[in-house]
This record gives structure tokens, sequence and C-alpha cells, in this order.
């Protein structure tokens, strides 16, 4: 694999360079505008008014320092309860970052190698099959042996073939749903140690390393965790990331204290109109759940995730606690997927990748990296201009995920002075 060394030598100036904890500052001391950064509120509370959304919270971050930090709208619009900025947040498939540094963490301890199999510490996956022929009338199926074995690699990029419950291939999502295996998202009531070893013995969508498929791989990362640390996935997030950094609201399942932080889960009515859900949908995390779900399970608020993406810009680095080695960290940002792609995009070790064509379309630098969540959370982190972008919403289904996009360039519009 080949990397860029100007990303490297990107991330080793901020690691050296920059504060290694996020504190406040006014936009124009670190090139931006707060005249332009208040357009994002104008655009936001278009969306609130026209029933788009109920509320967000909004964070820019720049060489350190938040410059704009901000709860719009409403946390429940039942009640017109205005939306507070250290509202937590469901935040889905943006766990999928916090578990690849996790996985990272014990690489740089020599545990293990990225293009190990995977059956080498989860023997369940040992000889793994390729689906052959499916049947739609029942779910049956015929399987062929794979071309080689799961590599750590593979789950890491999404190249194993695995793919999703629920939201997945159809033949995935009949299948798991045959074979009860959760999906991450409001599946509390399970353990990683019998959900994966049973995910283990179905069958991949395609060969290993062959596609980029979306899929369980960061769940079954979780466990991977487990097993090569002898302490739990939530144990090891909580010790050796989240106290480190001072992520003091991110958990898989809240304490009671903090119920009432948690923002009101919202869907769709038949007009595409924001309404809050009703029912325990989406209330998991006020359980006392099992399932530590390495893909889809935590929540978290627009600071605390601020401060994990800080630690990334910092070359591993934050409040005085060296997580990952500036090397690990370039190596993660950097594309592990070769001429495979994401529509303009290609993946590192979890997370996006915005490309020379990505960057064409949007106002992220080439080198950004960046994911989101299914309930309408979205983050980037730009190594380059030193910016770290995050809008956190609550809504699913979400027919407006424009807003998104246009955020993007609402942040870059309000810079100044290049870094």
């Amino acid at each position: 694999m080949k990397y860029l060394s100007s990303f490297f030598l990107v991330v080793l100036l901020h690691y050296f360079t920059f504060a290694q904890t996020l504190s406040t500052a006014t936009p124009e001391s670190q090139g931006m505008s707060t005249q332009r950064l208040q357009r994002i509120d104008k655009v936001v509370n278009e969306y609130v008014e026209k029933a788009y959304t109920a509320g967000a919270v909004v964070l820019v971050a720049r060489n350190g320092k938040i410059v704009y930090h901000k709860g719009l709208g409403y946390d429940d619009i039942s009640i017109k309860k205005a939306m507070p900025k250290d509202a937590i947040f469901r935040i889905a498939s943006q766990t999928k970052a916090i578990t690849s540094v996790a996985v990272m963490m014990l690489y740089e301890e020599g545990k293990f190698l990225l293009d190990d199999p995977i059956s080498k510490y989860i023997p369940s996956f040992k000889s793994p099959k390729v689906l052959d022929k499916f049947n739609e009338k029942d779910s049956t199926y015929t399987t062929i042996p794979a071309k080689r074995e799961i590599t750590i690699r593979d789950l890491l990029t999404h190249t194993s073939g695995i793919s999703y419950a629920g939201i997945g291939t159809k033949e995935a999502v009949a299948i798991y749903a045959k074979n009860n295996i959760p999906s991450g998202i409001d599946t509390p009531n399970y353990t990683l140690e019998d959900a994966i070893n049973r995910l283990a013995k179905l069958p991949l969508m395609h060969n290993p390393g062959e596609k980029f498929t979306y899929g369980l791989n960061t769940d079954v990362l979780g466990y991977f965790v487990e097993v090569m640390s002898g302490m739990s996935f939530d144990a090891f997030l909580r010790e050796r990331i989240f106290k480190p950094i001072g992520m003091n609201d991110t958990y898989f399942y809240l304490p009671e204290s903090k119920f009432g932080r948690l923002v009101t889960l919202n869907t769709e009515d038949k007009d595409k109109k924001v309404m809050k859900v009703t029912g325990d949908y989406g209330n998991f995390a006020k359980k006392k759940g099992t399932y530590f779900a390495g893909g889809a399970g935590l929540v978290s608020t627009a600071t605390d995730y601020a401060m994990f993406l800080q630690m990334l810009l910092n070359g591993g680095k934050y409040n005085g606690q060296q997580l990952l080695s500036p090397v690990t960290v370039n190596m993660m940002i950097h594309n592990q997927i070769g001429d495979l792609s994401l529509g303009y995009k290609k993946f590192g070790l979890g997370f996006g990748l915005t490309t020379v064509a990505e960057a064409a379309r949007l106002s992220p630098s080439e080198g950004t990296f960046d994911w989101g969540g299914a309930y309408s959370t979205i983050y980037w982190a730009d190594p380059k201009e030193g910016i770290i972008g995050m809008i956190m919403t609550q809504k699913v289904p979400n027919s407006y995920p424009e807003l998104g996009d246009k955020f993007k360039v609402l942040v870059y519009q309000a810079i100044t002075k290049l870094n």
C-alpha cells in the first residue's frame, strides 16, 4: 500500500503544533468568520421551520479550537423543548471509528497483524463459505468454499463479504433474520460471543477482498477486542479510550442519571414531515443491555465525539495520553481498498476518505476522513485545514439527507484563511 507522504506530514504538523485538548476560541482567531458561520443557524432553522427535522446540535472546530457549537431547534417537538448543546445522541455507525481505534491499539501492542485470518483468533470463522444459490421463497441456499479466509484488514475495510442484518443485501437480510442475527441497532438483548459465533457460520455475500459490502464487520471486531484483551468490549472502551480522552458522556447503556439527556427520536409522517417516535423503539440506551455492538451501539455528545476526532488529528494523542502512534493514524486515514470505491470516495481502516474527485464535488480537502450514523448524525475531520465538523440530528428515516452536504459547504465558506 502506497501512502501519500504529504498527508503524513500534515498529521505530524497537527501532532506537534496544535493544542492536545479542545478549547473555545473566536472564529477570527482561527481564520474563520463569525458572520459567515451564522449562516449555519439560518439553514438549520429553515429545516426546523419546514418540519424536515426537529433540531440539531452543530459543532465546528479548527486547529483544536471550538469556534461554533450550538443547539438549534428542538429536542422534543411535542413540547417544544429546546435542543441543548450537551444532548446525548444515538450515534449508530459513528461507533465504528471508535471500535476501529480499539482494534488498532491492540495491533500496536503486537497482538496480531492486519492480514492475519480472523479464524486464528475466533475459530468459528475457519473455512468460510460464499453464497451460491438462494431461494427467496424459503431463504434456503447453497454455498461454495471461499477463495481465502477473512482477514482483520477485510473486517476493518468492509471487504470481508459479511453484509448487514436489516439493511444489507436482500439475501443477507433474509438469512440473518432466519438465524436471529442482531443488527446492533436497538438490539440490546444478545451477547457478542453468541451472536458473532453464529454469524461466522453463515455464508458470505462474496469472496473476501472482492467488493466493499457495508456490514456487521465492525461488530465482529468488537468481539475480537474482547477475545484479544480479555475484557468486555464495553470495559475496554471505557478504560482504554473514553476515560483517557475524557469522553464522559459516551456509553452503550446510559446511567439512569443521564436518561433525561437522551435526545428524542423522530421519524416522518405520510407527508415526510418530522414527528416524534412513540413507543419503546430507540430507548435501548436506557436499558441494562448486554450486547455491545461495535458497529452501531454507542450514544454520545458532539463534544465527546469531537474530542475523539481531535485525538486523531493530534496524531493519536489527547489529554496528555498517547492512544495511538501518528504512524498508525496515518495508516487508518489512507486508502486500504485499492481500486474498489464508494462512489467518489475510498475507505481506510474504519473511515470513508475524501478523494480528489470527492474534494471537487464538495468542500472538504482530499484526505478528509468521515462517516455518519443511521439516526442522521454526520462527522468529518480534515487534516489539511484542521477542521472538525459535526451535525447531529435524530430522525429515521430521513428524506432530507442533503442537510449534511449543505453543512459542509457552510463550514468551508466561513474560512477566511487557509492553513
